[in-house]
């Protein structure tokens, strides 16, 4: 038999390995009276016509159809294939099979009330039980072996043994019965193979959630049978009792559906539970009330309080639950809008930011063009025609302003300073200052393309310095 890797974990590779169940009924002799021969046994016991004194015929229930108390489940389809499987077996001692005693000759299905069912049936019944019969050999030349069967056969007489039939079964699946007694079915597989665990065949509890799990047997042979004293551990025995099976009446699961089915209901069940609780405590209110009105109110007062408060907190509990959803859904909403406003703030905030970093360059550059000689008024109304300048050609025009502002205070101070021709003066002057213009000029024209603006601006401010230059004395 396959084992799964979760059964590997789950330390139960030997026993699920092992494959094998035996199936204990009382050993019964058989001694049938002639309407039992007319009926069943003439389809079973073949040796029991001749009378044989050298066999001893017991006959014993196999199995049943349906659950069983231990967990084991035999579908009546699987269970109709292997009717046939326990015939001609060997019958030993103990399961010893070294030690054969006997036989099994026959066996056939019958009712729970125990009439013979054909073999030819055009449905396979919903239930029914196996019927075996069997035969100890009493005839042996080892006088030890004699006695000791001779024994063993008084001792069934008196009830005290039983019959055993082990069955193998190289594959199972799992039986599920919910608690409205409603019978699915899920096929083992590495998926499933956790619910192993679970069943008593391998030591739990046989319960899984709100189900009871059953060890659903597949193809079924029944391999030989044994005399055994009682079974020292019950779960061994095939107990009377069974429950009602049939794989063809039970819903296919698979295990995935369990757990959706788990984890999509617990919201729902726990609404449920809530309404029926408070739709019961309605009608225990309801009761009460009546009842007041019959006896005494003061005796029933405490306890209609008691009930009405217990009433108010089951519909406030299923208020809350039932307006959860609008609740998420509005926290959502809210989280979305301060998300958008802390986005608009941010970008409020950088745009201030650029403010503050242009206006402090500006001031920046306004107290550089007044260092280089222009007044505040100056400054401020060519201020902007910088504004698009990177700080590196700025910086190159400020220096060369700085430039011709020092010149003219030289030149103006050397004027007042010296007693020159006027007309050779003026000419040597405007000569310098032409030549000394044009020098600016050219090294404006070697700036970056941003400076193109500031050409005409300069060429202004030359001219301006040249019209203040007096021509004469």
């Amino acid at each position: 038999m396959r084992v799964y890797e979760t059964e590997i974990k789950d330390g139960l590779e030997d026993a699920i390995k092992s494959s094998t169940i035996a199936c204990i009924s009382p050993a019964i002799e058989f001694n049938p009276s002639q309407d039992y021969i007319n009926n069943i046994a003439k389809k079973i016991a073949k040796a029991y016509d001749n009378d044989q004194f050298d066999l001893f015929y017991l006959q014993s229930i196999l199995v049943s159809t349906g659950w069983n108390k231990n967990d084991d489940v035999f579908d009546p389809a699987e269970l109709w294939k292997a009717r046939n499987t326990p015939e001609d077996k060997p019958f030993n001692f103990m399961h010893n099979e070294m030690d054969i005693i006997g036989h099994i000759t026959a066996n056939t299905v019958v009712d729970f009330e125990g009439n013979a069912l054909e073999e030819n049936l055009d449905q396979t019944p919903n239930s029914f039980n196996i019927l075996t019969n069997a035969v100890i050999y009493r005839s042996w030349s080892d006088r030890e072996q004699k006695e000791r069967i001779e024994k063993l056969i008084a001792e069934i007489k008196e009830n005290q043994w039983f019959v055993s039939m082990e069955c193998l079964f190289p594959s199972f699946d799992y039986a599920l019965l919910d608690k409205d007694q409603n019978t699915k079915i899920i096929q083992r597989n590495e998926a499933s193979a956790f619910l192993t665990k679970h069943l008593r065949a391998y030591g739990g509890s046989g319960l899984y959630e709100d189900y009871k799990v059953g060890r659903l047997l597949r193809d079924l042979s029944f391999s030989g049978k044994g005399l055994v004293s009682k079974p020292a551990n019950p779960r061994s025995v095939i107990l009377d009792g069974n429950r009602f099976f049939d794989q063809s009446k039970s819903e296919i699961l698979t295990i995935d559906l369990i757990r959706e089915k788990s984890m999509s209901d617990n919201n729902e069940s726990k609404i449920a539970e809530l309404q029926s609780e408070l739709k019961q405590a309605k009608a225990e209110h309801q009761k009460l009330l009546e009842k007041v009105v019959a006896e005494k109110e003061s005796e029933y007062k405490s306890k209609i309080e008691t009930l009405e408060n217990s009433v108010a907190e089951k519909y406030e509990e299923v208020k809350n639950l039932l307006s959860e959803k609008e609740q998420l859904a509005e926290a959502n909403k809210k989280l979305q809008e301060e998300a958008e406003a802390a986005k608009m703030e941010m970008k409020k905030k950088e745009q201030e930011m650029m403010d503050m970093k242009k206006k402090a360059m500006m001031m920046k550059r306004k107290a550089q063009l007044e260092d280089a000689g222009l007044t505040s008024e100056e400054a401020e109304s060519v201020l902007e025609s910088f504004a698009s300048f990177e700080d590196d050609s700025f910086e190159r025009v400020v220096a060369l302003m700085k430039k011709k502002s020092m010149y003219k205070k030289e030149k103006e101070e050397k004027m007042m300073a010296e007693e020159i021709d006027s007309s050779e003066a003026s000419e040597e002057i405007l000569d310098t200052v032409v030549e000394s213009a044009e020098v600016a000029i050219a090294e404006i024209d070697t700036q970056v393309d941003e400076a193109e603006s500031l050409r005409s601006v300069a060429s202004e401010w030359l001219g301006s310095i040249l019209q203040s230059t007096p021509k004469n004395k």
